[in-house]
């Protein structure tokens, strides 16, 4: 578990931007988590990030929310966001991590239409955080295998979003080159 202090503090805000319904910054604390999973390449980093940008979707089709299934689902969430919480500060690894894991093995209790739509939100949010994760120079195949997702998806993802089509050679001129050098060497 790498940044354990910001890992808490993402955990909590997350709590609280659910409770208030606040999208934005559970899109935000998602994405807050990527580049440390880009460094260490932490499954817990990882699991996080990809929940949190779930629940931000979810949160987003308020048609989940007329589901009857809907309220066991939140509810769930949140007990096992306190575990997490809990057994993190307590670095208990393994409860932290089990906690993750009920969040979404929450998913495969529902039924019907709430269950797929659910589930395939989580699939899309593991190839969108898989994008954003090769996006900081993991290979695509690590990065398909961190997040659990097919190579072929996280391409077929990454191509249509243009990530690959970054051109890292393409500099200033020689000229632009030689002037920012003097301004640097005048001051």
């Amino acid at each position: 578990m790498q940044e354990k202090g910001n890992i808490l503090d993402i955990l909590r805000k997350t709590k609280s931007a659910v409770k208030e319904n606040d999208i934005i910054t559970l899109k935000e604390l998602s994405n807050r988590t990527v580049h440390t999973s880009s460094i260490y390449q932490d499954s817990d980093n990882i699991a996080i990030a990809v929940i949190v940008y779930s629940l931000s979707k979810i949160l987003e089709r308020e048609k989940f929310h007329e589901y009857p299934q809907w309220k066991i689902f939140f509810k769930n969430f949140l007990i096992n966001i306190d575990k997490a919480i809990s057994s993190l500060e307590r670095e208990n690894l393994t409860e932290f991590t089990n906690s993750l894991i009920k969040i979404r093995e929450s998913i495969d209790k529902l039924s019907g239409n709430l269950k797929n739509y659910i589930q395939d939100v989580f699939r899309r949010a593991s190839i969108n955080k898989a994008s954003r994760i090769y996006e900081h120079g993991i290979s695509m195949e690590q990065t398909a295998n961190l997040l659990g997702i097919s190579v072929f998806d996280l391409a077929e993802y990454a191509g249509g979003t243009g990530i690959g089509d970054v051109d890292l050679s393409v500099t200033k001129d020689i000229k632009e080159r030689i002037k920012i050098a003097m301004n640097a060497f005048q001051k």
